[in-house]
């Protein structure tokens, strides 16, 4: 599958944002998810690239975590700003990606992200924790390139 029109259905796509939205329910945090079809880059710089491109570095506490995903490329990275990144333990983003492959490698792209979203959502809970007045700093809709 190389569209990312056809990666995931309309459905799964609500699906995905209402997982976003739930993880982001209880944090100050910020998770974004952006799906293209290829790059020319290493997926890492492109996905610090996104993640600058959606503002995502400029929340209060830098606490956003993006998962970017190149399709036909088959290639996807977990990343999070200097407030997250400080506070997980040092596996955290390794086990995120592994619990997200083990999905895909079966062909379900939807749960993989809605599996790498809660886990995102439940570090994001646990470290930043929903105080009163917090606003929604950034979209729940996916990106797409």
């Amino acid at each position: 599958m190389s569209k990312v029109e056809d990666f995931l259905t309309k459905e799964e796509e609500q699906e995905i944002v209402e997982a976003i939205r739930m993880a982001e329910k209880e944090t100050s945090g910020e998770i974004r998810v952006h799906i293209e079809k290829t790059t020319s880059k290493i997926p890492f710089d492109r996905a610090l690239e996104v993640f600058q491109l959606l503002k995502m570095d400029e929340t209060q506490l830098k606490n956003g975590v993006l998962i970017y995903l190149a399709v036909k490329d088959k290639a996807f990275v977990v990343c999070g700003d200097k407030g997250i990144n400080d506070v997980v333990s040092d596996d955290f983003w390794v086990s995120t990606k592994e619990a997200m492959a083990t999905q895909f490698k079966t062909g379900n792209f939807k749960q993989g992200l809605i599996d790498g979203i809660a886990k995102a959502g439940t570090q994001l809970q646990k470290y930043f924790p929903y105080e009163e007045g917090d606003t929604n700093e950034l979209s729940n809709e996916i990106s797409k390139g």
